[in-house]
This record gives C-alpha cells, structure tokens and sequence, in this order.
C-alpha cells in the first residue's frame, strides 16, 4: 500500500522550534500532559526498581542480549525482507496486538494497540497539522506482530526492546548491558570495535540493527513504497535506540540527514513514552487498505 501524505517542510518554521519548549513543568508542546510516573506508579523506563515487573524484563534483556549477532539479524532480514507472509490493512495488523503484552516493557503491561493509539492521539492533540506524525504515532509498533503465528511467531527477544547496532562494539549506555558478554559478537575483533564492520558517517541505513519490530515496520513502510517522509521512517526504524536519542551513543555512524532526522525523533520519543497509561481510546475505524507483510 502506498500511504500518501503531503513531505512536510523541514526547516524550523516546521516544528523545530516547537521543540525548544517541548518540556516545560511537564507539558508537551499544545499542552499534553507528561505523567511524573507510570502505570506501576514508578519512574519511566527504570529498570533496576523492584517491581512486579522487573525481573521478567531483566530475564528479557539477558536473552535479548545473548542471541541478538550480526549473523542472526542478517538472516532474519534476508527472511522477512521478501513480505512474503501476509496481506492485510493497517487497522487488521492493529487488532492483531490486541493480546500482545510487551515483556520488555517496565511501564505498561496494557495490549499493545492501546499504545498505538495513545500514541497517535497524544501527537495529533499537539501537532494538529503533521498529519505524517499521527500516522507514525499508529503504526510504529505495529512490526511487533512477528510475535503472532501468521508471521512466524518469533520470541519476544526477537521482537521487542531496545535495539542497538549490531556489527560494532555495544556501547554501555545499552540497558543491561552486562548480558553481552554471553554474546559470541562481544569477543569478535570484527565486530567489537568503535566501527566494526562500519565507517565514520555511513549513515544509520547502512548500518544492522539488532532485528525485530522497529526494522521489520522499516522494511514493511519502504517495500510498500510509503510516501511517508525519510523522518517518519527513520522514527519507525529508531524509536526503540535510547542509546542513541536518549544517551548519544553511535553518533559516530550518522550522515547529514541522520542528524535532522533524530529532531523529529526526539520529539516523537516524549509521546511514544509518556503517552502509557491505563486509559483506554476508541476508536471505531482506521484503514482499509492492504499492505504485504
């Protein structure tokens, strides 16, 4: 399917200049309203807090961490790359979340469409006009459907969590980072270097990301031949890498348009996170149009 929305202007009357004051006492730009804790009643994305939830994430993260190689990512690129799997619309693959709980996820344990649509309507209360952003805001996570059998049904590990650059040294702002020392790529002078198998500015589409939801929808949008902007599926892409928008880890890869791509992403980011909670959205109907998955 081809998504057809209008390329906004890039340049800082288009929203750059919204960012300057995106967090002030808690208020986002046009007044949506950051919550001081999460669903569990503790701090965003807080992984050492003792909480119902900390362990199962932690367990997540040493298996994420073990298995996730530069071979293995590159076979699961080379497998789902040919979408071959299923043809359905957006709001279909939506209602396929609806019993996908995130188990890498410290902040919310809600059915994962409740995020998509928390997300989408957070933005578009804000950015009325960058209708681009709402559709991001929608189908961001929508790749965690590999996690149903119609698409192979691949572990959480897999899916979901953080993601990182695999090929190169794993930086230590990666949370859990200890884990990678079972990683068989840690001690592999091909790949445990600054650059590894990569070159200063090559841009982040040259470069492996640990594999699951974020590349996947990547491949899925670009295949599909979205119309969508470079930033919207650069968001898509990177949403899950705090390494680099939350701790600037791996600047080092980035080309020019990387760099004012990663503005749209820090933005983006504040409502991908503090949008969570337990309140519910409705909404009736979205598209009915196809994509091959």
């Amino acid at each position: 399917m081809t998504i057809l929305i209008d390329q906004p202007d890039f340049g800082i009357e288009a929203g750059f200049n919204k960012a300057d004051d995106v967090e002030k006492e808690g208020v986002l730009h046009g007044g949506f309203m950051m919550p001081h804790t999460n669903s569990f009643g503790h701090t965003f994305r807080d992984y050492h807090v003792e909480s119902e939830r900390q362990q199962g994430v932690e367990n997540f993260y040493r298996t994420n961490h073990i298995n996730q190689t530069y071979d293995f990512v590159k076979r699961m690129r080379e497998e789902y790359g040919n979408l071959d799997k299923v043809e359905m619309s957006i709001w279909e693959c939506c209602e396929l979340l609806n019993d996908v709980v995130d188990e890498s996820d410290p902040d919310l344990d809600e059915p994962q469409i409740e995020h998509l649509l928390q997300t989408a309507e957070a933005i578009r209360k804000d950015y009325p006009d960058e209708d681009w952003l709402h559709l991001t805001g929608l189908i961001h996570d929508l790749g965690k459907v590999l996690l149903h059998p119609s698409f192979g049904g691949l572990p959480q590990w897999a899916v979901v969590g953080d993601t990182y650059p695999v090929g190169c040294a794993f930086d230590k702002s990666i949370v859990h980072h200890k884990y990678f020392e079972e990683n068989p790529d840690y001690h592999n002078p091909a790949y445990n270097t600054k650059y590894g198998v990569y070159s200063e500015g090559c841009g982040l589409n040259n470069v492996m990301m640990s594999w699951g939801h974020d590349d996947y929808m990547y491949l899925v949008a670009k295949e599909n031949k979205t119309t969508l902007p470079s930033a919207a599926l650069f968001i898509i892409r990177c949403h899950s890498f705090y390494a680099l928008h939350r701790s600037g880890a791996y600047k080092q890869l980035m080309n020019g348009e990387d760099v004012e791509n990663l503005k749209w992403l820090e933005i983006f980011n504040k409502y991908d996170l503090y949008s969570k909670s337990k309140v519910r959205i409705d909404v009736e109907k979205y598209f009915p149009a196809k994509l091959r998955w």
